[in-house]
C-alpha cells in the first residue's frame, strides 16, 4: 500500500514541477499562448488535487502506528498545493492586467507598469520568505534529531560506565576469593601435615 502512496508522490512531484514551470512562464507569453497555458495549468492543478485526494485515501488505510510520517508528508504537499494555487492566481492577475490593457488600448502607462513590477517583486519576496521558513523548519527538525541522538549517546555512555564498574567490582571479588582460597589451601595443607 505504501508503494501506491509513493507512486502517487512521484506523480505529484512531477506534476507540481511542471505546473511551477508553466506558472513562471505565463506572464511572459504572447496573449494567444497565455490563454492556452492558463487553461493547461488549471487542468493540471485539478489533476494535482485529485492526486492529493488519492494520497489522502491511502494514508487513511495505513495502520495508525506508521500513519504519522505519511500525515506529515501530506500536510507539506497540501501546503505546496496552496502555494501553487496562490502563485497561479498572482500570474493570472498579471495576465488579466495585460489583457485589460490590450482591450482598452492602453499603452501601459508607467504607473501600471510600476504596479505590475511591485506585484512581481512582492511575489518574489513572499516566495523567498516561504523558502526561508521551510528551511528554518528543516533546520529545527535536524537540530531536534541531533539533540535526541546526543541524549541517546549519553545514556549509552552512562550504561557502559555502570557496566564497567560492575565488571571491576566482580574482578575484585574474584581476586579476593582467589586470595581466600590460597589461604584456605595453605591452612588445609598445614593441618594435613600435623
Amino acid at each position: 500500500m505504501s508503494s501506491d502512496f509513493e507512486g502517487y508522490e512521484q506523480d505529484f512531484a512531477v506534476l507540481t514541477a511542471e505546473i511551477t514551470g508553466k506558472i513562471a512562464r505565463v506572464p511572459r507569453l504572447p496573449p494567444d499562448e497565455k490563454k492556452q497555458m492558463v487553461a493547461n495549468v488549471e487542468k493540471q492543478l485539478e489533476e494535482a488535487k485529485e492526486l492529493l485526494e488519492q494520497m489522502d485515501l491511502e494514508v487513511r488505510e495505513i495502520p495508525p502506528q506508521s500513519r504519522g510520517m505519511y500525515s506529515n508528508r501530506m500536510r507539506s504537499y497540501k501546503q505546496e498545493m496552496g502555494k501553487l494555487e496562490t502563485d497561479f492566481k498572482r500570474s493570472r492577475i498579471a495576465y488579466s492586467d495585460e489583457v485589460r490593457n490590450e482591450l482598452l488600448g492602453d499603452d501601459g502607462n508607467s504607473s501600471e507598469n510600476q504596479l505590475i513590477k511591485l506585484r512581481e517583486e512582492r511575489a518574489h519576496l513572499l516566495d523567498n520568505t516561504e523558502r526561508l521558513e521551510r528551511s528554518s523548519r528543516r533546520l529545527e527538525a535536524g537540530y531536534q534529531i541531533a539533540v535526541e541522538t546526543e541524549q541517546i549517546g549519553q545514556e549509552m555512555l552512562e550504561n557502559l560506565s555502570h557496566d564497567r564498574e560492575k565488571i571491576q567490582r566482580a574482578r575484585e571479588r574474584l581476586r579476593e576469593t582467589d586470595a581466600n582460597l590460597g589461604k584456605s589451601s595453605r591452612v588445609l595443607t598445614g593441618m594435613l601435615r600435623r
